[in-house]
């Protein structure tokens, strides 16, 4: 997929044809993709009717984490399981199901996936998504979920859509990352970003400033010496960008750079996040990888790490190169900055 004669315009199913005649290995990763392609352009026609199909943001049921179904969640969920079962996938693990579904025993793939990604979103007219990792399916008795035990480096591919002004797929089949958009008019997508590479800098970062109060400190002193600028250790001004939607924060980042930030904090369940390991951490990590980025808990390189449970959470960090191994800094004190934030100590700037 990484070829340059790759050409801009071609259509999916011929960019996975080529990647097959490649490698015949990916065949059945590529019918993979090719269903959550098509399940993509259903939900993307869906969403491009907005109110005029009905209020896709109604509430309904709680998913497996507790949070409450909106329509367009449980809507997102059928197409995709609907296509997955017509592909070569024995089991399937959705952000929208308690537990590991079983498909088509047999077969040899396994897909996490979050089917609708940014439901919050969906009654304003914003980004939303979906985020997939394809895996080898793993047969052992004494493990149900073994085919989502291992880590991420076992990926065979990822990626995620983006249903915003254009819809984009974002794709890695482990050489290098691609960006499709959907030409609706022949409902297909086309290739318009043959190998992304991110700058390994960047002055944007992006995190939920809402919660800085409940922050760890190596957190706190990162984001504390972005906001002083030019002035403060980093030497550069940033600018500071959230949407709400992790989809579309990642396009961003694989786009022009820079690193988006979703840590642990104090709060009650939150000690790990609130991102999936299994259908948001690592899908994104491969794709950021595969396009010269990093990905890590603040910490650990999210690939390096192992689900013991399929709605497992993980702190995120992914991004420009340097700008993840700075966090990294702040984490093992090599920073001269790391632990110290008067700026969200008990005394803020606003307070007298």
């Amino acid at each position: 997929m990484a070829d340059g004669s790759l050409e801009v315009g071609a259509h999916l199913d011929a960019c996975l044809a080529r990647a097959v005649s490649h490698n015949p290995a990916l065949k059945d990763t590529a019918a993979v993709v090719s269903a959550i392609a098509g399940a993509a352009i259903t939900i993307s026609e869906v969403i491009g009717r907005g109110a005029l199909g009905g209020d896709l943001a109604a509430a309904g049921s709680q998913n497996s984490d507790g949070d409450v179904q909106k329509a367009l969640d449980v809507i997102a969920h059928q197409r995709v399981t609907e296509a997955l079962q017509a592909a070569p996938v024995a089991e399937v693990a959705s952000e929208e199901a308690d537990e590991v579904m079983r498909l088509n025993p047999g077969a040899p793939l396994a897909v996490a996936i979050d089917p609708l990604d940014g439901s919050s979103n969906i009654g304003v007219n914003m980004a939303v998504g979906t985020i997939f990792g394809i895996r080898p399916a793993v047969q052992d008795e004494a493990n149900p979920i073994a085919s989502f035990t291992t880590p991420g480096t076992a990926q065979l591919a990822a990626g995620f859509v983006t249903y915003g002004p254009a819809t984009a797929l974002v794709l890695t089949l482990g050489e290098g990352t691609q960006v499709y958009v959907l030409d609706r008019a022949e409902r297909a997508f086309r290739l318009t970003h043959p190998g992304l590479d991110v700058p390994t800098t960047a002055k944007e970062y992006a995190i939920n400033a809402s919660n800085a109060r409940h922050w760890e400190g190596p957190i706190k002193a990162f984001i504390e010496d972005c906001l002083r600028g030019a002035e403060g250790p980093r030497d550069k001004d940033y600018n500071m960008r959230w949407l709400g939607s992790l989809v579309a924060d990642a396009q961003r980042v694989l786009m022009r750079g820079g690193v988006f930030l979703y840590p642990g904090d104090q709060r009650k369940g939150y000690a790990q996040g609130r991102l999936r390991l299994l259908y948001e951490a690592a899908p994104i990590a491969m794709l950021m990888e595969q396009a010269g980025a990093g990905a890590t808990d603040g910490e650990r390189r999210i690939l390096d790490i192992a689900a013991t449970g399929i709605h497992e959470r993980v702190p995120l960090v992914f991004g420009s190169t340097e700008e993840v191994a700075c966090v990294a800094k702040y984490f093992d004190g090599r920073n001269h900055a790391a632990g110290r934030s008067p700026l969200f100590g008990q005394r803020g700037l606003m307070r007298s």
